[in-house]
C-alpha cells in the first residue's frame, strides 16, 4: 500500500513539474521580443543545438542589408526578433527590414527616406537602433521603430508607412516633453516597450533635455501619461534637488537603454541616466532624483511605484548601463520575484520586484569626497551591494599596473599614474585627472545580462579598462562681447570639448574634427549640428550666431572669412551666468591610460564573462573574455578585451555570444565556462545575437556591423545552423 501511495505521489510531483516546465518551455520558445522576452533575459527554450553537436554549426545564409561592401557603415546593434517566421531587423543606415527567417531571402525593406516624400519628417541617417517592437491585433500587425526623434508605426506584412498614425506615420517625440520642441532632442536607441494597446518610450537626450518617459496609444500615436524623470513642483523627488528650477532647466534622466516589463503585475521597469552635467554637480546639488534609479512604474497610467537610486549625486557617469531583467530566485527555499540591475561599476543590484527592497542586503559605505573642485558637494556614502560580489576590479593601485608591456613602457604608466587621484571608483573627478576604473564602458555595458530560469544563474560579460577624467574650469563671460573665432573658442570648450578633446582630435566613438572644413561647409556643418548623428545629439538649443561661432574655429576660418560666411557682425555677446555664480567645469574628453603599446595601463583581464547564481549570490565561474593574436604569440595567456552586447542563454546548455573587439563569435558551455565553438565574423558582432526555429531548425543569428575600436564594418546579419541530415 506505502509504495502505492508512494508511486501515485511521484507520478503527481512529475506531472506538476512537467507542467511548470512545459510551460516555462512555452514562454521561451520563440524571440518575438528584443531580449528574447519583456523580461529581458534573454534565454530560450531550445536544444537543437547544444554541447555536443554545437561544434558542426556553419554559416545558415548571410544577409548584406546594405546590399554592398563597399559602403562606409555605422556600427549596428540591433537584436532583431523573429514574428511568424520573419525576421525584422535594422540596417547601419538605419533601413527596417523583413526577411525569411529560414534562408534570409529579403521581403521587404522600409528606408526612411522615403517619409522625406511628404515633406514631414527629416533622416538621421547615422543613428543606433538596437532593437524594434512587434505589436497586433486580429489582422493589423505592426512594427514600432525609431529612427532620430522619430517613431514610425509599419505595416508588418507589407512594410508600408502606416498613415493613420501620428502625423502620416510617425510622431516626433521632440514635442509633448513640456520644453521648447525647437530646443529639445530625444532619440530612442533601445526599442519601445508595448503593454497592452499602448507604447512606452524614452531616449538618448541632448544637454538640457529631460529624459522623460512616455506612453503612447500603439493605434493612433496620442501621448496618453508622462512621468517626470526630473520632478516638477509638487511630485515626488522634487526636493531632492537643491535647484528648484531644476525641472524647467536641467537634462538627462533618461531611460536610454530601455525597459523591461512584468505583465502579469503591469509593472514597466528602467534604469535612469545620470543628470547633466555628466562630469561635475555644481550646478545640480543634490541627489537629484530620479537620475541613477531604478525605476518601477505603473505600466498603464505611468504613476510611480518604487525607485532605489544606485549612485547619488553622479559625477562619474556611472548611471544603469542596460534595462532591468526580471527573474525568480529560489533562495533559502523561498521563491521570489526579483529584479536584477547590472552596472557599469561592477556592481549587482537584486530587489524585490513588487516592493524594491533588497534581496541580499546593500549598504550605504563611506567613499572619498576630498579633492573635490570648486563647488562641488559630493555624497559622502553610495550604495554597496554585499552580495554578489563585484564582477568587476573596484580599483586601481600601483600594483595592479600593466607588467605585460616593456619597462621604458611601464615606467611610463608608473609616472603617470603617480599623477592622478585614484581612490577606487567614486574618487572625485579633478583638474589635475582621475583614475576612471573599471571605466566608463566599464563593468556590464548596454547588452546587459542574460538569465537562466531552470538553474538561477546570471551571465554578464564585463570591461575592465582605465580611463582619466580631468575637469577644466570655464571662463567666466557675463554680458562679454568677443570675437566669433574668440565666441567660438568658449563654446567649443562647453559643449564640444567633452566629446572631441580639447585639440579637436576625437577619440573612440568621436571622431577627430581636423580636417573637417574639406567635407564640410558652413551650411552643412549647422545642418549637423542641428540633426546630430549617432553619438553626437543634436544642438538646437544654441542660436544661430552661436553655431556660426563654433563653426568658424571648427572650420578654421580666419578672422575675414568668420565675418563673412557668419554674416554676422565681427563680435558676439555671449554670457555664461552671473559673475557671482559658483564656476562652470566641462572635461578634456574620453580618455583611455594606454601603455605605449595601445594597452590597458592595469594588468589583466581588461574583459570577462562572468556566471553568478542568485539563489547563493555566489559565483559559478568566471573566465577572460576575448583575447589579442599576438599577446598569444608571445605565450601571455588570454587577456580578455572590450566587449559591447550581450550574450544569449539556451537549454541546450549553451551560452552564444558576439560583442568581443576581436571579431569572434562563440558558444560556450554554460555549466563551466568552456568554449565549445568559435569563428571569425565578417566584422565584429557588438550586438546581441537571437536564437529561433524555423519547421523544426534552430538558427541563431548575430548582426555585424563592425565597432567603435575602428577597423572593419559591415551590414551583414549572420545566421548559423547544424547542417541538414543528408
Amino acid at each position: 500500500m506505502f509504495s502505492y501511495l508512494f508511486g501515485i505521489l511521484l507520478l503527481l510531483l512529475f506531472v506538476c513539474c512537467s507542467g511548470e516546465y512545459k510551460d516555462l518551455g512555452k514562454q521561451y520558445k520563440s524571440w518575438t521580443v528584443a531580449g528574447g522576452s519583456k523580461e529581458n533575459i534573454k534565454y530560450a527554450d531550445l536544444q537543437q543545438i547544444d554541447t555536443q553537436n554545437v561544434k558542426d554549426l556553419e554559416v545558415a545564409w548571410i544577409y548584406h542589408s546594405e546590399g554592398a561592401d563597399s559602403l562606409k557603415f555605422s556600427p549596428m546593434e540591433t537584436n532583431p526578433i523573429i514574428v511568424d517566421n520573419i525576421l525584422y531587423g535594422v540596417s547601419p543606415k538605419m533601413k527596417l527590414f523583413a526577411l525569411e527567417a529560414g534562408t534570409g531571402k529579403e521581403i521587404w525593406v522600409f528606408d526612411p527616406r522615403d517619409s522625406l516624400k511628404t515633406g514631414k519628417w527629416v533622416r538621421n541617417s547615422e543613428n543606433m537602433n538596437r532593437g524594434v517592437t512587434y505589436w497586433s491585433s486580429s489582422e493589423d500587425k505592426r512594427i514600432i521603430y525609431t529612427v532620430g526623434p522619430y517613431v514610425y508605426s509599419i505595416d508588418a506584412v507589407s512594410g508600408a508607412l502606416i498613415k493613420t498614425f501620428g502625423d502620416q506615420g510617425g510622431i516626433d517625440l521632440r514635442k509633448g516633453l513640456g520644453r521648447d520642441e525647437k530646443k529639445s532632442n530625444m532619440t530612442p536607441t533601445s526599442p519601445v516597450m508595448v503593454y497592452k494597446d499602448l507604447f512606452i518610450v524614452s531616449g538618448q537626450v541632448d544637454e538640457e533635455t529631460p529624459g522623460h518617459i512616455r506612453a503612447f496609444d500603439v493605434r493612433t500615436g496620442e501621448q496618453l501619461w508622462i512621468f517626470h524623470t526630473i520632478p516638477h513642483p509638487g511630485e515626488f523627488g522634487f526636493d531632492t534637488w537643491k535647484d528648484s528650477t531644476a525641472y524647467n532647466t536641467k537634462g538627462s534622466a533618461n531611460a536610454w537603454s530601455g525597459f523591461s516589463l512584468d505583465e502579469k503585475r503591469g509593472l514597466v521597469f528602467a534604469g535612469i541616466g545620470n543628470p547633466t552635467n555628466d562630469f561635475y554637480g555644481g550646478k545640480r546639488l543634490g541627489d537629484g532624483l530620479f537620475g541613477n534609479c531604478i525605476l518601477a512604474l505603473d505600466a498603464e497610467t505611468g504613476k510611480r511605484k518604487w525607485h532605489f537610486q544606485t549612485v547619488h549625486h553622479d559625477v562619474w557617469d556611472m548611471d544603469p548601463s542596460s534595462a532591468p531583467i526580471l527573474v525568480t530566485l529560489n533562495k533559502e527555499g523561498k521563491k521570489i520575484d526579483a529584479l536584477v540591475q547590472t552596472t557599469k561599476t561592477g556592481l549587482v543590484f537584486i530587489l524585490d520586484r513588487e516592493t524594491g527592497t533588497p534581496i541580499y542586503p546593500i549598504e550605504e559605505r563611506a567613499v572619498p569626497t576630498f579633492g573635490a573642485v570648486e563647488g562641488e558637494v559630493l555624497s559622502p556614502t553610495q550604495p554597496f551591494p554585499v552580495k554578489p560580489a563585484p564582477f568587476a576590479r573596484q580599483g586601481m593601485t600601483e600594483k595592479d599596473l600593466n607588467s605585460l608591456v616593456s619597462p621604458s613602457s611601464y615606467e611610463d604608466i608608473k609616472k603617470r599614474y603617480a599623477s592622478y587621484n585614484s581612490h577606487g571608483i567614486y574618487t572625485p573627478p579633478s583638474i589635475n585627472g582621475t583614475v576612471i576604473f573599471p571605466g566608463y564602458d566599464g563593468g556590464g555595458e548596454w547588452g546587459g545580462p542574460s538569465f537562466d530560469p531552470e538553474t538561477g544563474i546570471l551571465y554578464v560579460n564585463s570591461n575592465e579598462m582605465t580611463w582619466v577624467l580631468n575637469l577644466v574650469k570655464l571662463e567666466k563671460t557675463t554680458n562679454t562681447k568677443k570675437t566669433n573665432l574668440e565666441a567660438g573658442a568658449i563654446l567649443y570648450k562647453k559643449h564640444c570639448m567633452s566629446c572631441h578633446g580639447p585639440e579637436r582630435l576625437g577619440a573612440g566613438d568621436y571622431p577627430t574634427l581636423i580636417g573637417v572644413d574639406k567635407k564640410y561647409s558652413l551650411i552643412k556643418f549647422n545642418e549637423l549640428l542641428a540633426t546630430g548623428r549617432r553619438m553626437m545629439p543634436p544642438f538646437n538649443h544654441l542660436s544661430l550666431a552661436e553655431k556660426n561661432a563654433i563653426a568658424s574655429l571648427v572650420l578654421e576660418m580666419d578672422k575675414k572669412q568668420a565675418e563673412i560666411y557668419a554674416g554676422k557682425p565681427e563680435t558676439l555677446e555671449i554670457s555664461s551666468g552671473e559673475e557671482n555664480e559658483s564656476p562652470d567645469y566641462s572635461f578634456t574628453g574620453y580618455n583611455k591610460f594606454l601603455t605605449q603599446e595601445g594597452y590597458p595601463a592595469v594588468n589583466p583581464p581588461w574583459g570577462t564573462l562572468n556566471a553568478i547564481d542568485l539563489n547563493t549570490g555566489e559565483y559559478v565561474w568566471k573566465i577572460p573574455f576575448g583575447e589579442f593574436e599576438e599577446l598569444k604569440k608571445k605565450g601571455i595567456p588570454t587577456t580578455g578585451r572590450e566587449n559591447y552586447g550581450g550574450s544569449v542563454i539556451t537549454s541546450g546548455g549553451l551560452l552564444f555570444i558576439a560583442a568581443n573587439s576581436d571579431g569572434k563569435f562563440r558558444a560556450i558551455n554554460k555549466s563551466n565556462g568552456k568554449i565549445l565553438f568559435e569563428t571569425d565574423l565578417p566584422a565584429p558582432g557588438v550586438a546581441t545575437p537571437a536564437t529561433y526555429e524555423v519547421n523544426g531548425k534552430q538558427f541563431v543569428v548575430i548582426a555585424c556591423g563592425g565597432s567603435k575600436w575602428g577597423g572593419k564594418k559591415g551590414d551583414a546579419y549572420v545566421a548559423f545552423a547544424l547542417p541538414d541530415k543528408k
